[in-house]
């Protein structure tokens, strides 16, 4: 933890400092509370320990602030024989505890370990629920007709209770959807659980599952519980659900149709109600005609299917995601960037992105590291983009093939400042050739 000391006593604060530091403890002192409050917009901490008797601002004046501003702080109150009473009223207002001059060290340090024992519980509390969707605030952030009809799906089943099949090419945010879905669900105050059906061999991947009891392979040295355990009541996202093998299909079917399994290596079942939600970027429906993925397992997931579309085919979500995307690494890099330049912007929406929102995500990450200016600009997006923009088809005016190839040549001499000699050697054509297909 980290701790600042707010002591107008010279000798105290030191005292202070250097127990707390001996301890283990990361430790700072300040004269007064006005001091303290500066600090604290400085650097991170955990515990306040101030004086109640200090000059410019008061150990009270500080607390009270800290109280409406920084909850998360624990403070303890120094008092001295006349001011118990004052700090009993703080500790009443929410203050963690008080010592009395002249310092307990002994009796300090326990009081910090018992604050140190509680911001670890909240801070696993916190993580369990980050890691469940209990309180996750997830963001989707759209523009297009076409993701308002997955919301407007995901509104219609949210009362329901159905599993869901999600489809669409990698990095079009199914994840995302997925946590939506649950969050918006009956069941958004139990476990969100995910796992990664393409990442584990086949018997780890049943291990994680299902569980196993102890001694049920080699390495199992104690019972451990599967995810459809952990998430009981709540929801199981399978990412990559196609990729599962053959014989786990046939497993995670009758866990679905019955309700219960039995953990690797185990005899008693275990009963769980948890809803299911897969995903997969390839065309499911096609590897259940060919038998590679079993048909009556797809129609227990597939109950309600909703298809992703790549980035490319919603270009209105471009922007507004190029905006979030802004804000977001920003703050992360602490950078004063508050736009992207309209020629940056243009060289954005003619992008293709292969790599769907997820690629998307990285060019304005990269863009906001190496940018120095108040804008994202050209110079700052990686240099082949602008070389894979689309050809946006007038139908007044359609392009030859003499014509394309002539104005695609020009735009990557463009693109190379000009220089016919690098614009020859990336179209892998001569210098000869490039002037030609000028001339032409």
């Amino acid at each position: 933890m980290n701790i600042l000391i707010a002591e107008d006593e010279d000798i105290s604060r030191k005292h202070l400092i250097y127990a707390l530091q001996d301890a283990g403890y990361t430790t700072h002192g300040v004269t007064n509370g006005a001091e303290a409050a500066q600090a604290i917009q400085k650097r991170q901490y955990q515990v306040v320990i101030t004086d109640i008797k200090m000059p410019d601002m008061d150990g009270l004046e500080l607390f009270s602030i800290l109280r409406d501003t920084h909850p998360e702080i624990s403070v303890i109150i120094i008092t001295g024989y006349g001011t118990v009473a004052a700090a009993v009223e703080a500790i009443k207002g929410g203050a963690q505890d008080y010592i009395t001059k002249p310092f307990n060290i002994d009796d300090l340090l326990i009081k910090l370990a018992a604050i140190k024992e509680k911001h670890a519980m909240k801070n696993e509390i916190e993580a369990l629920r980050a890691s469940s969707g209990l309180s996750a605030k997830i963001p989707y952030i759209f523009k297009s007709a076409a993701v308002r009809q997955i919301m407007d799906m995901i509104d219609k089943i949210k009362d329901s209770d159905c599993n869901v099949m999600l489809s669409g090419p990698t990095g079009c945010g199914k994840g995302q959807v997925s946590k939506l879905i649950h969050n918006l669900s009956a069941r958004k105050e139990r476990p969100f659980i995910e796992i990664n059906c393409a990442v584990l061999t086949e018997e780890l991947l049943a291990s994680e599952l299902f569980g196993h009891e102890k001694g049920a392979f080699t390495g199992a040295v104690a019972a451990k519980k599967g995810l459809m355990e952990i998430s009981h009541g709540g929801a199981l996202f399978l990412d990559e659900i196609a990729e599962m093998p053959a014989n786990l299909q046939a497993r995670l079917l009758k866990a679905i149709e019955d309700g219960e399994f039995y953990r690797v290596g185990g005899t008693r079942l275990i009963k769980v109600d948890v809803r299911f939600i897969a995903a997969t970027n390839q065309n499911i429906k096609t590897m259940t005609k060919a038998g590679q993925f079993r048909e009556d397992l797809y129609y227990r997931l597939n109950v309600m299917e909703i298809a992703i579309p790549s980035l490319r085919d919603r270009r209105d979500d471009i922007v507004p995601l190029c905006s979030f995307f802004l804000q977001r690494y920003c703050q992360k890099y602490k950078k004063d960037i508050s736009s992207i330049t309209p020629e940056a912007t243009k060289i954005l929406l003619g992008y293709d992105f292969p790599g769907n929102v997820r690629e998307l995500e990285n060019i304005i990450e990269r863009a906001v590291i190496i940018e120095s200016t108040g804008a994202i600009t050209c110079g700052s997006l990686p240099h082949g983009l602008s070389m894979f923009q689309m050809e946006t088809l007038n139908p007044e005016k359609i392009l030859t093939i003499e014509e394309l190839t002539k104005k695609y040549t020009e735009d990557v001499i463009d693109h190379f400042g000009g220089n016919k000699s690098l614009a020859a050697d990336a179209l892998g054509i001569s210098r000869t050739s490039l002037w030609r297909l000028l001339k032409e």
